[in-house]
């Protein structure tokens, strides 16, 4: 059974900093894309930043010289390190994984962040 679950989600003011983690189990972690998506309130989900399973990463402009990802293969986790946080940064926070072989796809359930003063 895939399982994607997110943690770290949280609180946090304005300037703050939050690192979100995305343990995976049930797929060949070093073979997939991962990615981390977000969805404000009343907004579509939007792409945040991926990292290929070979390390190369992207961000949405949005969050570039804010936002770290990362991975750890043995660990079959992915990180996200979120410093200089704003409001507009606030949403759940889904964890995305994609085979680069079959393009199978899964999801986590999420982790709420919450930027406010």
């Amino acid at each position: 059974q895939v399982q994607l679950v997110e943690s770290g989600g949280g609180l946090v003011q304005p300037g703050g900093s939050l690192r979100l983690s995305c343990a995976a189990s049930g797929i060949t972690f070093n073979i997939n894309t991962m990615a981390w998506y977000r969805q404000a309130p009343g907004k579509e989900r939007e792409l945040v930043t991926t990292i290929t399973s070979l390390g190369g990463t992207q961000y949405a402009d949005s969050v570039k010289g804010r936002f770290t990802i990362s991975r750890d293969n043995a660990r079959r986790t992915m990180y996200v390190q979120m410093n200089s946080l704003k409001p507009e940064d606030t949403g759940v926070y889904y964890c995305n994984s994609r085979n680069i072989y079959n393009n199978m796809e899964y999801w986590g359930k999420g982790t709420l962040v919450t930027v406010s003063s």
